[in-house]
Parts: C-alpha cells; structure tokens; sequence
C-alpha cells in the first residue's frame, strides 16, 4: 500500500479527537482563550449538555479581520512569540483548539478589537472555512459551537447524558474561576444560570480565598488555612482545609500550574503525605494550592488537552507541597473544623423533660451532682496523679471548690448560699476553657468564655502521645535494631546507586545500608519501631519513590503509622475516671500541641458549643 497524506479534514478530525474528547473539553479550550486575551468577564452558555450548543463570549482585546483566518487554521498561534515550547506563560499555545472544534462541529466566531470601527466574523461548518465577514458586536470576542460532533457522529456515542456533560462542563468552569478570581464568570445551563461567580478586588489570598467561597462553600472559607512558602524559586500559595474538614473521595483537591488547572499523581501523593497523620485513609482533605514557577522548570507540553504537567524537579516539588501543608497545619494548633459543632447541634433535637418521678426525700443535689462537676473532686484513682504531673500543668489552682452540705435535700443556691461548683480560672486565656466535670468517665466538659467544650480524652491524649514521638522521630532520634544476619537486596545498578546516595539520610531514620557490589545493598540496621519488617519490601518500595520523587518520605510514613498505633495503645482510655488537675492539665496541654484538634484517625478531639447556640437550642434566640 502506498504511503499518502491524509487530507486536510480528516487531519483536523484526528487532532480534535485529542483536544476535544467531549463538549467540557472544548469549553475549557474556549475559556482559556478568552482568559489569554485579558478578560475581565466571561459568559458560557450551553445547550443539551454542549451537544447543539456551546457559547462563549468575553470582552477581551478580540481579533481584527487579518487575524481570524489565520486563527482557524491548525498550529497558528500568538502565544509563543520566540517560538520557544519550553516558555509557555499562556493556558492555549498548541493552535489547536479553533481549527479542531472547527472540524467536528458548525464554529462562528463574532470579534471585534477596542478601537476598532466594526466588528468582524467567520465561520467553520465540519473544516469549511468561510470567508471573513464584517459585523456589529461589542469589542471582544463571541465563539459559538453548535452541533458538536455531527461531522463524526461515532463520537457522539460516547457521550454520557445531557446532566453528565452539563456536570464536567460545571466542573472545569470552576476550576478556572478558581484560578482567576479577577474574571467574573457566569455559567448557563440551557437557559437558566448555574454558576455565576463576581470579579473579587483586594489582596491575593483575599481574593483567592473569597472566590474559593463562591464556590466550595462558606464552611471551606472558615474551615481553612493560608499556605505560603517558596523554595528555590517555586512558590506555593493557597488554602488547605483543616483535618476534621474533609470529604469521601477526593474530587474537592484542586493544584494550579502557572494559573492551569492539572491533574497530577504527585499533587495526590504529596496531599496524603501531608494529611496522612490526621486522616484515616477513607477520608480526603480539602485543598486548593497554587504553585508558580519559572516555565522552564515545568513542561506542560506533554499531554493534548494540556492536562497534566511534567516537573523538572518532581523531589522539590514534592517536598515544597507536604513541607508548607504540614507547617500551615501545625500553626493552626488546636483548632478543629467549625463543621464538627455544627454536625453535634443539628444531632441535638429539643425534648420535653422527662418526669424523673424521684422518690419523696430523694437528695435531689446528689442526683444531679455528676452533671455539676461535685464527682470529680474526689481524689484522683491511684496512679493518676503521675499523669497531672506528665501534662505540666500550669501553675495556678484548678482543684477544689467549695460544696454546701445538702442534708435538707435543697440545693445551695434555694438557701441563699454563695456557691462555687468548680474553681476560678481566667477562661479569657484558655481557649479550651476549665474543666467542670468528666461524662461517663470518658468526656471532659470544660466551660470557655463564651461557651462549652466536650473533649474525647482518649482521642485528645493520643494526639499528645504521638506528637512527642513524632517530634523524636523528626530530630533522627529513632531507636535501630541490628540484624542478626545482614540482608542483602538484589536491585538494578540504577536502584541500588539512588539508595546508597540517600545512605545518611535514611540512617536518620533508623535503616542502615551500603553498597553491596554494582545492583544491590546490605541491609544492617532497620527501625526498631518496625519490628518484623520486611526489609526486601521496604527497600524496594524505597528506591521506586526516590526514584519517582526524590524522596525517602514512604519510610516516614510508616514509621509514623507505627507511632500512631503505638500513640492509641499508650493513651489514657475511656472509661477512666481522672480529677479536676488532670483534666485542666490535660486541656492546657492541647492547647500547646500542634494539631491537637484531631486525633490520629481524623476524628475530633473536642466539640466546642457557643453560648448563642446553646441558647438557640432551648429558644431562647
């Protein structure tokens, strides 16, 4: 058979079967462009899911007559001025996306230059160019899409439903709004409007952090913190959502390349490093983190519809996203996610009190005495006060209290007697308030300033226990154990030479190799943490991540898990009854731990009731 070129139209269809795989790929080509041209608002419009229509109009710089048959044709492009692939600082380079849409579907574009007397147009019916038109439009530019894929009605097949489409198409105008809060952005879903986001002034994390909660909700806005560091010239800025504010799956993780919205298997790892202390492995953070670097660090060239990036460096990268996550999280302290108080009042329903029918002469102060706080000054079980002492508890008086003798059967307060139920403490410099009482031996409730706090003390001493490991673990002082008999792991030339490279680094954390001839490594030394590991496995897994990200962090991970588990078996358990001085110790010492508001599993450690909410539960507001 012989060797011959494709014609011209059938080039153009295969080109757009990469670019445009559904009617949300070429809204995303479409709006790209429109954000290249400098725009300040962006109106989308579609029909049937994009199938019989798709409509993006903008008020950017638009195109004079000159320009709009060169726009349509394949590989013409103004966003690579030297002609350099390796610096891109636009979201459309390839010159792809007009004369591909073109193709598969009925293309006009309607434009017009500020300045300029008249409008201009042109249309593309299944790759017909038509000629150049004059018209009357406002400057800007519209582009309309109808019929999409009927050139190649196959394609059509493989669509999902109208709702499916109109759902991805949702879902990536988003995610550029997202990117550029500075664009006002309205999405219309046949006829009536689905999304609609307002340009945002200000600073850049209020602006960001504003349009954030345009679209992912008041609760992310109040339930996230700012992330801000550089390394090397890389730069990460965004907002990252607490532990206990998390999701099922993890469709709310958005990264940014240069203002490109991406898809990145080393963006999800490095997220569930960060997050893998506070979340069990079924929950997801929410995240949205910009990261901007020279062009010629990442290359963005390496898939069709420009959906995933390439990255010089994948090690620093890594290490940059789960170092400023981690140091955002650990600044947050305490502080557990607004949601959590939220969820336990929309579980309290108003009841009507029950008839408690007490005997007549029932003390009726001893019946409600565990509710006041009286059952916990009595001293402490045997062994516990060591436990005071283990939280240092800051000087000051939180035991005691007086208690009026309740012989008559008559709280104090009905004889007129002044009454202390717990000691006085300055709530104004406790954010998790003084403790008044232990629920069940397994709650402690603490009074604040403005409201109550219900703490879990076994989830909250876990958290305390496994972060003083975890702080032995990150200063290298990790306890080894030698092997009896040195293992030797058979690996490629090219695998064995990256592990040995990392031999100090990896000491540190407890594994002590070498060099075993040209493809293998001796194994000495393994975490004693560990125990019974198996140190093939380990080592293999090593060398795949420092050769996929540069980065030892998969020993760090499980050494960590291990001192989780050892954290929740080493931890003070429910069911155990503690004094009014371990309890205060224990509230005092969370509130100076990092990431104290959640325990190893993502749990919360605390519940926090302000005062106006309670009232609202008994209508009193």
């Amino acid at each position: 058979m012989t060797i011959r070129r494709l014609p011209e139209t059938l080039v153009n269809r295969i080109a757009a079967g990469e670019v445009v795989e559904r009617p949300a790929s070429a809204v995303k080509e479409l709006v790209e462009n429109a954000i290249d041209a400098g725009s300040t608002r962006i109106d989308i419009a579609i029909a049937n899911g994009g199938r019989s229509l798709i409509s993006i109009a903008d008020n950017g710089k638009g195109m004079g007559p000159e320009e709009l048959p060169v726009a349509v044709e394949r590989h013409a492009t103004s966003k690579l001025p030297d002609d350099d692939l390796l610096d891109i600082r636009w979201l459309g380079f390839r010159g792809e996306a007009l004369p591909s849409i073109g193709a598969v579907g009925r293309m006009s574009i309607l434009t017009r230059r500020a300045g300029d007397d008249s409008a201009w147009s042109i249309e593309v019916d299944a790759g017909r160019v038509g000629p150049v038109k004059p018209a009357a439009a406002p400057p800007g530019t519209r582009v309309e899409v109808r019929d999409l894929f009927y050139a190649v009605p196959a394609r059509l097949k493989f669509l999902k439903t109208d709702r499916a489409e109109e759902l991805a198409v949702q879902e990536i105008v988003k995610r550029l709004a997202m990117a550029h809060p500075q664009i006002a952005f309205t999405l219309q879903q046949d006829g009536r409007i689905s999304f609609r986001a307002d340009a945002v002034q200000g600073e850049l994390f209020e602006r960001r952090l504003n349009r954030l909660e345009q679209i992912l909700g008041r609760d992310f806005a109040d339930n996230a913190v700012t992330i801000e560091a550089e390394r090397e010239g890389i730069r990460l800025t965004g907002h990252a959502g607490l532990p206990t504010y998390n999701r099922g799956n993890a469709q709310h993780q958005f990264l940014f390349v240069n203002g490109r919205p991406v898809r990145d298997k080393l963006f999800v790892g490095a997220v569930r490093g960060a997050y893998a202390d506070f979340l069990s492995h079924d929950r997801h953070p929410v995240v949205a983190l910009f990261l901007e670097l020279p062009s010629e660090q990442v290359d963005v060239n390496v898939h069709p519809a420009k959906a995933e990036v390439r990255f010089r460096d994948p090690g620093l990268v890594r290490g940059l996203i789960v170092g400023a996550l981690r140091h955002a999280l650990a600044e947050a302290g305490h502080r557990a996610s607004t949601t959590v108080a939220q969820t336990a009042l929309g579980a309290l329903k108003p009841q009507a009190a029950p008839n408690l029918n007490l005997p007549f002469g029932t003390n009726a102060l001893s019946a409600g005495a565990r509710w006041r706080g009286y059952d916990n000054l009595r001293p402490a079980n045997p062994g516990l006060a060591e436990a005071a002492a283990l939280y240092n508890a800051p000087q000051g008086d939180f035991s005691g209290g007086t208690v009026a003798s309740a012989d008559d059967g008559l709280a104090p307060a009905a004889r007129g007697e002044e009454t202390e139920i717990a000691p006085t403490v300055p709530l104004q410099a406790y954010p998790l308030g003084a403790a008044r009482a232990q629920l069940h031996e397994t709650y402690i409730v603490a009074q604040t300033a403005d409201g109550i706090v219900i703490v879990d003390q076994h989830a909250a001493h876990e958290r305390l226990v496994y972060e003083r490991m975890k702080q032995n673990l990150e200063a290298g002082k990790v306890p080894r154990q030698v092997l009896l008999l040195p293992e030797v792991v058979e690996l490629s030339e090219a695998e064995a030479a990256r592990l040995t490279a990392r031999a100090a680094e990896l000491a540190e954390l407890g594994l002590v190799l070498e060099g075993f001839g040209s493809g293998a490594v001796v194994v000495r030394e393994v975490p004693a943490l560990l125990g019974d590991v198996a140190v093939r496995d380990l080592v293999r897994d090593l060398a795949d991540a420092i050769a996929e990200y540069d980065s030892v962090q998969p020993l760090k991970e499980q050494l960590q898990e291990v001192c989780s588990t050892m954290a929740c078996h080493g931890s003070v358990r429910a069911g155990r009854r503690l004094n009014l001085d371990e309890m205060n110790a224990l509230l005092r010492q969370m509130e100076a731990t990092p990431h104290s508001g959640q325990c190893n599993h993502g749990r919360p450690t605390y519940v926090e009731l302000k005062l106006s909410d309670i009232e609202k539960l008994f209508g009193r507001r």
